[in-house]
């Protein structure tokens, strides 16, 4: 299901995802109507635009906050227009499975966009390079996250992308070994050595979402 006031875009996105073979449920224009709509017939999935009407400032935020309370077991990709830190933390700290945020300007690169798609529909994370980018350059030196070398921080920005241990090793051009090993060093530098599962690697995410 998507919720999106721009028509254009709205009917642009529905004519991509019908095109690569997935059933578009609803597309409506404002939070509300798309609570309803996920009420009526729970989705895998929304797509939802953080500005809408009436007041066009976190109405689409706050309808993907109570669809993820209420039915858990949908996927919610978030479009934003602009960085909004405080949103994105909003959003990510509630759980972290089955969520991504993505800025507006990754929805024309196709590729990108169904790959955050196709992650949060496995259970994963999507997180624009931007947002997590502008996330790390905000740290202060009192965070964690000054112990980490530029290695690490390297790794910790593709991870907060939502992407696997391959991925990682693919996009940084250095061995799943190594990604292994840096994981590891960030997951101590910031106190999650004793942390298991998959949340873990999220958690280091979610650390500078919090600072």
């Amino acid at each position: 299901m998507l919720a999106e006031d721009s028509t254009l875009l709205r009917e642009g996105l529905v004519r991509l995802l019908v095109e690569e073979g997935h059933e578009v449920l609803a597309a409506v224009g404002d939070g509300v109507a798309l609570v309803r709509q996920v009420e009526a017939q729970p989705p895998d999935m929304v797509v939802v635009d953080i500005r809408m009407p009436p007041t066009h400032t976190d109405e689409g935020l706050r309808a993907a906050l109570e669809i993820r309370e209420r039915w858990p077991g949908v996927g919610v990709l978030v479009l934003s227009q602009h960085m909004e830190r405080n949103y994105a933390a909003q959003l990510l700290t509630s759980s972290a499975e089955r969520v991504g945020y993505l800025l507006k300007d990754r929805v024309a690169q196709v590729e990108e966009f169904l790959d955050a798609l196709e992650r949060i529909q496995a259970g994963g994370a999507a997180i624009d390079p931007e947002v997590v980018r502008q996330l790390v350059i905000r740290t202060t030196h009192g965070d964690p996250l000054a112990r980490l070398t530029p290695r690490e921080r390297g790794v910790l920005e593709t991870l907060a992308q939502g992407h696997t241990n391959a991925a990682i090793s693919e996009k940084l051009h250095i061995s799943t070994s190594a990604v292994e090993k840096h994981l590891n060093s960030i997951f101590d530098k910031l106190g999650l050595a004793h942390t298991t599962g998959y949340n873990r690697r999220i958690l280091a995410v979610l650390r500078y979402l919090e600072s």
